[in-house]
């Protein structure tokens, strides 16, 4: 049985970085959306931190991950991203979901 997959990422802006990763991350979410396995791709921004920022992604399978990774905006992601912020991502199955 398939079921959605989740990916929450918490970036964290090197310094000096908050500019780079904000436009990096702009750059992800139109290719992103557009995917056919995407369902939300949503990028958000901490109040008591602004150089920390979440990821909201919901995918509806694995293998609409694995798409996800092969494009070329997310390989332009990942070869940038480690200069511009620390990063965790963690990927998620549904438990209990409305």
């Amino acid at each position: 049985m398939t079921h959605s997959v989740k990916i929450t990422a918490v970036l964290i802006a090197r310094p000096g970085k908050l500019d780079e990763l904000k436009a990096l991350l702009a750059g992800m979410v139109a290719p992103s959306r557009a995917e056919p396995g995407n369902l939300r791709w949503d990028i958000w921004q901490d109040q008591a931190d602004a150089n920390r920022f979440v990821l909201d992604e919901l995918y509806v399978d694995n293998d609409a991950i694995a798409a996800h990774r092969a494009t070329a905006h997310f390989q332009n992601y990942l070869s940038r991203i480690n200069d511009v912020a620390e990063r965790t991502s963690m990927v998620l199955n549904p438990v209990e979901v409305a």
